[in-house]
């Protein structure tokens, strides 16, 4: 077998039970595109001796018959992984040095399935952005490419979206906090799945936004989402949000049979100003539905219009309070100080040097939210337009709709350098689609449907009932089969 690195998860799972093929030989064959793929800065902390140990390891467990789905797959993980041992930072400088002495939750549940750790990859510092452009370590690329021009990733999670769509890996973690595992799918043409809030446990993940954040797989095919997925979930006593809750094998649920699913369509997502291929897009998702046998009805989702700027007070408060934390005092960087700095200074020149300047922004806006005088006005205001926001969703699922499709952004990739010195409004409208979901709590999915005129990936998004991934995956194979997208960037790393 050739380029095993361009395997997906299902395929490797079958040759490496086959006896075809060998952990240790995908794992070379992706450490090797790792070394040569610098130009994409989607790996930031390479692991290439422990990758060769898990795969010796994971290669005796199939030998032995012990051996679940995800046993011999080369994975990359997303930075705000905690890792045992190996950096994780956050792709921020205020984190720089810090090795955690434990795992998340997450990354045990991949170890213990026998997975393979290839290392480390790029995000948005701290999740804050839609561009891969905040991190510390510079910006992650997009592997597809127009006119010579770099393109944005999407994010936080461009990183992983640029590792798994070049097949670095075989696929990779991502979170979700507005839309950081979605949009980067849709960017460059992988399928991720954002799952149900408290389906996989957010312990030993760097924390965002708390009530939003959500771990998830970003792989190369809904079957391939399906099957990580299974390995990520599980209750966890550490994480008091998390869901005791039986997870299914979603694979298993993967039927193709949606006849007489009924696929609701929020007229609040026909937005002003959307490129005419998206709308397009769209509606060739919804006659693929149709032909597959599902009912097509026009749903209303009133709140859509106030998700995005209750996103961004709810969000940055969470924010302001979970880095408050980083202080300069027990962990990661911590700034020099001048004769007669008390603590006062240290905390300022701590987290003036190692926050970025979008970071901050949050922070900053965060807590003004929350300060007297403006907690009523702004956060508590922001949490009642959310609550508004979910009910629209139980209405229309309790009148029967079983997933919503919807565009997954508002365009496809765009230039990196284009948007950073905009209105920062501007960036924020990428999140459009995204955000509802997390504020009421759903899983939601991308897949690659399409291409626009520059040859760009373009996704469709289905939102589904909470704890029904396994549902929500079987629709999007459906699309996935009907939209039969298979193309690939043309390697120029």
């Amino acid at each position: 077998m050739t380029e095993l690195n361009k395997l997906t998860i299902a395929d490797a799972r079958d040759a490496l039970r086959k006896g075809d093929v060998t952990s240790a030989e995908i794992t070379e064959a992706c450490l090797t595109e790792i070394e040569g793929a610098g130009a994409l800065g989607a790996f930031v902390h390479n692991t290439p001796d422990l990758a060769r140990e898990q795969a010796k390891a994971a290669d005796a467990r199939i030998q032995a018959g012990d051996a679940p789905d995800m046993c011999g797959i080369p994975l990359g993980i997303k930075d705000l992984f905690c890792t045992k041992g190996v950096p994780s930072q956050a792709a921020s400088k205020i984190l720089d040095g810090f090795k955690p002495e434990y795992e998340s939750t997450v990354s045990q549940n991949l170890l213990d399935a026998g997975t393979v750790m290839l290392g480390k990859l790029n995000m948005d510092e701290f999740a804050m952005g839609s561009s891969n452009e905040t991190s510390a370590y510079g910006n992650a690329v997009n592997p597809w490419k127009v006119d010579d021009r770099d393109l944005t990733p999407g994010g936080s999670s461009g990183g992983s979206a640029s590792a798994v769509a070049a097949d670095l890996c075989l696929a990779a973690t991502g979170t979700d906090t507005g839309g950081s595992i979605r949009q980067p799918a849709a960017f460059t043409g992988i399928t991720g799945i954002k799952p149900t809030y408290g389906r996989c446990s957010r312990w030993g993940i760097v924390a965002f936004a708390s009530s939003l954040d959500q771990a998830g797989p970003m792989t190369k095919s809904v079957r391939d989402a399906a099957i990580m997925l299974e390995a990520m979930c599980g209750h966890d006593m550490k994480d008091s949000t998390s869901a005791d809750i039986p997870v299914p094998n979603f694979e298993a649920m993967l039927t193709g049979d949606i006849k007489g699913k009924k696929i609701g369509i929020p007229k609040e997502y026909h937005m002003e100003g959307i490129p005419a291929e998206i709308e397009k897009l769209w509606a060739d998702g919804t006659d693929m539905l149709r032909d597959a046998g599902a009912e097509i009805v026009d749903i209303s989702l009133p709140h859509t219009k106030y998700a995005l700027p209750a996103y961004y007070v709810i969000a940055p408060a969470e924010a302001s309070s979970n880095l408050a934390r980083y202080d300069g005092v027990k962990y990661g960087h911590r700034a020099k100080l001048e004769a007669g700095d008390g603590i006062n200074e240290m905390y300022e020149k701590t987290r003036a040097e190692g926050f970025g300047a979008e970071v901050q922004r949050r922070v900053m806006v965060g807590t003004y939210v929350l300060s007297a005088g403006f907690y009523d006005a702004y956060y508590n205001r922001a949490r009642r337009v959310r609550a508004l926001i979910k009910k629209d969703f139980d209405d229309v699922f309790a009148a029967g709709v079983d997933a919503i499709l919807t565009p997954a952004t508002p365009s496809a990739a765009f230039g990196l350098g284009e948007m950073k010195d905009a209105d920062p409004v501007k960036m924020y409208l990428n999140d459009v689609f995204t955000v509802t979901v997390n504020l009421a709590g759903l899983p939601g999915i991308s897949i690659p449907a399409g291409l626009d005129a520059q040859g760009l990936p373009l996704g469709l998004q289905l939102i589904g009932r909470p704890w029904e991934e396994g549902d929500l995956l079987n629709i999007a194979h459906e699309v996935e089969a009907r939209a039969g997208f298979v193309a690939k960037p043309s390697k120029w790393w």
